[in-house]
């Protein structure tokens, strides 16, 4: 199954599922109690934390749900914060945070370049944790159309369309790989 956030952020092959946290845990756990899935593939936009450029394609499997606050120490959870799928541990991927809200203290944010984090995405750990709750594999495909600094919104807004045509080719051809194996 095929899955996007939804809104503004939706493809003509994937299944929309909610922007944030809360929306997509609901409607994606509702999903799979009705007709649990094989697989999970959740697509859509990211902001980066610094080290990837506009239009990059990350493929993960790794989500966090870190706060901005736990990076100046002002904040700890008990809860698991960091979740994979990813079974092939000689592959290291790119965490992708998640969070109900969007990144836009640069200087802040690039304190996740030193825990591995290196993107952003609402929605990503919620599919992960819902995907987990129901031993589903899972996996996400990300176009970054920001940066997390005081332009992120303005840059989402100038570059996602163009990511969401370069996600949905890219995602396209991935299938047609698979098909062919």
């Amino acid at each position: 199954m095929i899955i996007c956030a939804g809104n503004n952020e939706t493809f003509d092959f994937a299944i929309p599922m909610g922007v944030g946290l809360i929306e997509t845990t609901m409607n994606l756990t509702r999903a799979c109690l009705f007709d649990k899935p094989e697989f999970l593939l959740f697509i859509g936009s990211a902001g980066s934390y610094g080290e990837l450029k506009f239009f990059d394609i990350i493929e993960s499997k790794t989500a966090s749900n870190i706060e901005l606050a736990f990076l100046n120490n002002d904040a700890y959870t008990p809860l698991d914060n960091v979740i994979s799928t990813n079974m092939d541990k000689t592959k290291k991927d790119v965490i992708v945070n998640s969070s109900n809200y969007i990144s836009t203290n640069e200087e802040l944010t690039k304190k996740f370049l030193n825990f591995g984090v290196g993107i952003e995405n609402m929605e990503f750990f919620a599919v992960l944790k819902v995907a987990q709750e129901f031993n589903i594999p899972a996996g996400g495909v990300f176009c970054i159309t920001n940066y997390t600094n005081k332009n992120a919104h303005e840059d989402f807004l100038e570059n996602h369309e163009k990511a969401k045509k370069i996600l949905a080719l890219h995602v396209k051809k991935r299938i047609k790989e698979l098909t062919l194996k």
